[in-house]
C-alpha cells in the first residue's frame, strides 16, 4: 500500500510541477515496465496491478487537467462506481508495456474511460472504467462538470457497446447477500 501512495505523490507532484497541462478529454499514454512488485509467483503481472495502472492514469489526466480545479479543488471527488477488465496476454516480468486512456463519453453523472494495454504493438488488456464526482453524498454532474474543464468535443454519450458493459451493474447488488 505504501508503494501505491508513493505512486500517487509522484504522479501528483509530477503534474503539477514539471508535466504539461492536458485538455479534460485528451488520450494519455504512459509507458511502464513489469516490476517485481509487480508479479506473482509464475512472473507474470499480477490481475490486480493491471487496476493499479489504470488507477495511475486516470489520477495523472486528473491532476494534469482542468478537473483538478473543478473537482478536487471545490472538495468534489472522484468515485468508481465499476471496472471491468478483458485480458488477452500476460505481460511477463521486467517487459515494456503502454497503458492508453481513451475518454469514451459521458452522461449525466458518469464518465467511461477505455484504457488500452499493448505491448510492441499489440493488445494484451482493456479496462473499461465508470467514474463519477461524489459531494455532499450524492454524484454530481459529469455534464457540467466536462463543460466547466472546456472539453474541446461536444457532449457524447459512450456508444452501446460500452454502456451495455454496465447495463444493470446494481442489479448485482440486490441479491449479492
Amino acid at each position: 500500500m505504501i508503494y501505491y501512495w508513493l505512486h500517487i505523490v509522484y504522479v501528483f507532484l509530477g503534474s503539477r510541477l514539471f508535466w504539461s497541462k492536458l485538455p479534460v478529454d485528451a488520450v494519455l499514454t504512459r509507458k511502464r515496465r513489469v516490476s517485481i512488485f509487480d508479479c506473482e509467483a509464475f512472473r507474470l503481472m499480477a490481475n490486480s496491478k493491471y487496476f493499479y495502472y489504470m488507477d495511475l492514469i486516470r489520477f495523472e489526466l486528473l491532476f494534469r487537467s482542468p478537473l483538478y480545479g473543478q473537482t478536487v479543488g471545490k472538495r468534489i471527488f472522484p468515485v468508481l462506481a465499476s471496472q471491468k477488465i478483458i485480458y488477452k496476454s500476460p505481460l511477463k516480468i521486467w517487459s515494456r508495456f503502454e497503458i492508453t486512456l481513451h475518454l469514451e463519453g459521458w452522461d449525466e453523472k458518469w464518465a467511461y474511460h477505455r484504457q488500452v494495454f499493448t505491448q510492441e504493438g499489440k493488445i494484451c488488456a482493456v479496462g473499461f472504467t465508470k467514474v463519477g464526482f461524489w459531494k455532499d453524498k450524492k454524484i454530481q454532474s459529469m455534464t457540467s462538470i466536462i463543460a466547466k474543464c472546456g472539453a474541446s468535443q461536444a457532449p457524447r454519450a459512450p456508444n452501446d457497446s460500452i454502456q451495455n458493459i454496465y447495463f444493470n451493474d446494481h442489479s448485482f447488488l440486490d441479491g449479492a447477500i
